[in-house]
């Protein structure tokens, strides 16, 4: 009896241990998705940006590149899932806040692209049009499309979402500081044309994620080595 119950307490102590590393595997995010919103957005916005001040067309919507990056984030999400068999319930829920952030992205950029060509349709039904005038009358009255004012700076405000609820929910300054910076950034691009506030997008999403995705990821393996040992 006493070597039966020395062998179960053993047994016992040995499953808690591995419970325990494989919860702290798991207690900060792998920074995977951090580092491909920061990659993908920087780029977009770089691109988008150096168009306009070098004056050169793009094949394509640069921010359509999110379509592309949804991809890999569900992928990376269920190839976490698989390693991380034990997994916090705030891990799961951030999990979910990443998905979420990101097909908000993707219909903010639907919205962008089809919102102002929707409204110059009705426009044309109703019978006006919008028209830029000069009030020094330097250059003559000329039809311009409808538009949406300042739209990146929404994108801006969007981007803080994912970072301060990682940040906050998961204690980790580097996102938290990300984050602060991003509302300040987002309050500065209120001011500013769109060309530099895709300037500013870009690094917001340097600041917000590409270093605090490395930063997690980093220590993340570090984690993972150490409870393989």
């Amino acid at each position: 009896m006493n070597n039966e119950k020395q062998l179960s307490e053993a047994e016992s102590l040995e499953l808690i241990t591995s419970m325990i590393q494989k919860v702290k595997a798991s207690y900060h995010e792998s920074g995977t998705s951090a580092i491909l919103w920061g990659v993908v957005v920087a780029l977009a916005s770089f691109l988008v940006y150096a168009s306009i001040t070098f004056d050169f067309t793009l094949p394509i919507e640069p921010f359509w590149l999110v379509f592309i990056a949804i991809v890999p984030q569900v992928y990376f999400s269920i190839k976490e899932n698989k390693i991380n068999k034990v997994k916090k319930l705030e891990d799961a829920a951030i999990d979910t806040v990443w998905l979420v952030y990101g097909l908000s992205i993707l219909l903010l950029v639907m919205y962008a692209n089809i919102a102002p060509a929707i409204s110059e349709k009705f426009a044309k039904q109703e019978g006006w049009q919008l028209i830029k005038h000069y009030t020094n009358g330097s250059k003559a009255d000329e039809k311009i499309p409808p538009f949406i004012p300042s739209i990146y700076s929404l994108y801006i405000l969007l981007y803080t979402f994912p970072t301060m609820i990682t940040g906050i929910v998961k204690k980790f300054k580097p996102m938290i500081i990300g984050g602060i910076v991003s509302y300040v950034l987002f309050i500065v691009s209120c001011y500013t044309t769109f060309q530099y506030d895709m300037l500013i997008g870009t690094v917001v999403a340097i600041i917000c994620w590409l270093i605090p995705g490395l930063i997690l990821r980093a220590k993340y393996l570090k984690q993972r080595k150490s409870s393989n040992v």
